[in-house]
């Protein structure tokens, strides 16, 4: 059946508001991050362990956000076609919050265990965090501007790809200066996976712009 054009505008208009609603509750658990970052700096566990749990509390809200995600796009049905890249685009940005929670998990796990970590490397995984958050920030200007084109959306799919490459520097660096350092393995194991999932948040982000992307040709 053909739908009149307002129709198939409004589902897709639907279908953004709910993706725009779940990455904006990514956002929340993201910014996180760099507190808790601040926190493991400072080693105050009484703040990391009360901000780990509003983590997990906000890690929450996004499964339930991805959720309506699915259910608004079930709904629809094949109204849309494509729903797919919707669906591709929460997916992938629900995954950083997943990273999230475990790099809160595990920077916590590190002051329990009063692991030993170098001050200039506490330092330095602050400014990785506030780099991943950058992109993360940058993703969401490229879901605000997606209904008003492809031109406006790519342009700022591209302020992704450069807050992501400054992630990747900072990454290798501080990467080495862990693996240098005399910390304990337990510790130097630990944090290398930090890093990892923090770089893993940036290369999620980059890749929902990619959707966005595709989703821009469509709106």
């Amino acid at each position: 059946m053909v739908l009149p054009a307002e129709t198939e505008q409004r589902v897709k208009r639907r279908a953004l508001t709910a993706c725009q609603d779940n990455l904006r509750k990514v956002l929340e658990v993201t910014r996180k991050i760099p507190q808790m970052a601040e926190h493991f700096a400072s080693g105050d566990k009484t703040a990391a362990n009360q901000l780990f749990s509003e983590i997990k509390k906000s890690e929450e809200e996004v499964i339930k956000a991805r959720q309506l995600v699915s259910q608004e796009l079930a709904e629809i049905g094949a109204i849309l076609f494509a729903r797919e890249d919707f669906l591709r685009f929460t997916n992938l940005t629900s995954e950083i919050a997943d990273f999230s929670e475990g790099i809160a998990f595990y920077l916590v796990q590190l002051m329990e265990h009063n692991w030993n970590v170098p001050a200039d490397v506490r330092q330095d995984l602050q400014k990785l965090a506030d780099a991943v958050l950058e992109t993360v920030l940058k993703l969401r200007e490229t879901m605000m501007v997606l209904s008003y084109g492809s031109t406006k959306t790519l342009e700022k799919a591209k302020d992704v790809e450069i807050a992501e490459r400054a992630v990747d520097e900072h990454y290798r660096l501080l990467v080495i200066k862990v693996l240098s350092s005399k910390m304990d393995l337990p510790a130097l194991f630990i944090l290398r996976d930090v890093l990892q999932l923090l770089e893993n948040s940036a290369d999620k982000a980059e890749d929902a712009a990619d959707a966005a992307r595709l989703l821009s040709f469509i709106m």
